[in-house]
């Protein structure tokens, strides 16, 4: 093995990871779907491994292709990273932002993959609030951008960058939702979520009583899960084990939420605007929450959660 690796072969393997299957993959390096798996093989031959196991339509990463990533993807950055320290055009300096905590764990992973593999000198300070409280920053000048929703009062988004159903959820695994009097859990009481579900469950005379209340979308994922409460989320925010409750289940459609950037009226530099194309780009080509799960949840990548009797988040 003394021969180097080729960094356009691992390329193309972080790609079909990350893409979830060759086809994908072929269209975001921009070669062919035969080059795509000639290039995996010649990968494989290479390290003497099999990368990928293929059941139907079906790939899943092996253990070796599990510790090959971890390398390739070091290898990528550093590769990056030394261009960029030779290209006197390359941006540098430090970029501001915000995002609530469900949308961090939901969007934050592609949008920084993608912004610091082209930028890779760039540093990135990274804020954890309610939409509420990153709006404010944003026009006090604390931070430069920010991903919130439409979900606090007076919500003004300079750009939509995504629209998302927002359901009614509960645990797949309880029957909280059959209660007399509904326990909710919820946003504080300035939440449009909030007022959006509580409105509706008011139109049909449904009961109900708000057990937890908190900005915290962990608290709120955990009081579902445990069977404690029903809440109002966005598709974003399902997890596995929770069950979205539809019309079938005598529960209202809700209207869909929206997500937009704002940026401070000061942050106008080449890095911010950088940030918020990828921003755009991320959120735009993300597929549904549902179709996002790990290999070990294979059932998610096939459903959609829908305003129907039963739809699921499955648990695996």
């Amino acid at each position: 093995m003394s021969n180097p690796l080729d960094l356009d072969h691992l390329r193309t393997f972080v790609a079909i990871v990350d893409a979830g299957s060759f086809t994908r993959a072929a269209d975001d390096v921009f070669k062919t779907q035969s080059a795509v798996s000639m290039q995996m093989r010649r990968l494989e031959e290479r390290l003497g491994v099999t990368l990928f196991e293929r059941t139907g339509r079906t790939i899943r990463i092996t253990d070796a292709g599990s510790r090959l990533l971890a390398y390739a993807r070091r290898m990528l950055a550093l590769s990056q990273e030394t261009l960029s320290a030779f290209d006197e055009e390359a941006m540098q300096g430090h970029v501001r932002i915000g995002l609530p905590d469900d949308y961090a764990e939901r969007f934050l992973p592609e949008i920084l993959a993608r912004f610091s593999r082209s930028n890779p000198l760039v540093e990135l300070q990274i804020a954890c609030e309610p939409s509420s409280n990153l709006a404010e920053h944003i026009d006090k000048g604390r931070l430069d951008v920010a991903l919130v929703s439409d979900c606090f009062p007076g919500a003004t988004l300079s750009e939509v960058v995504r629209r998302e159903p927002l359901h009614f959820v509960t645990s797949a695994s309880h029957d909280v939702h059959n209660e007399a009097v509904l326990p909710l859990a919820l946003g504080r009481p300035d939440c449009v979520w909030r007022t959006e579900g509580c409105a509706a469950l008011d139109r049909i005379g449904r009961r109900y009583k708000v057990l937890f209340t908190s900005w915290s979308a962990q608290i709120v994922t955990s009081a579902v899960l445990s069977g404690l409460a029903v809440s109002v989320l966005p598709e974003c925010a399902l997890r596995p084990g929770m069950r979205v409750l539809g019309e079938f289940d005598d529960f209202p459609v809700l209207q869909d939420t929206e997500i937009g950037v704002l940026r401070s009226r000061n942050a106008d530099g080449p890095v911010v605007s950088a940030l918020v194309e990828h921003i755009r780009d991320s959120l735009a080509n993300l597929s549904p929450a549902a179709q996002a799960a790990p290999a070990h949840l294979p059932e998610m990548r096939t459903q959609r959660p829908q305003r129907v009797r039963g739809a699921m988040v499955a648990a695996g």
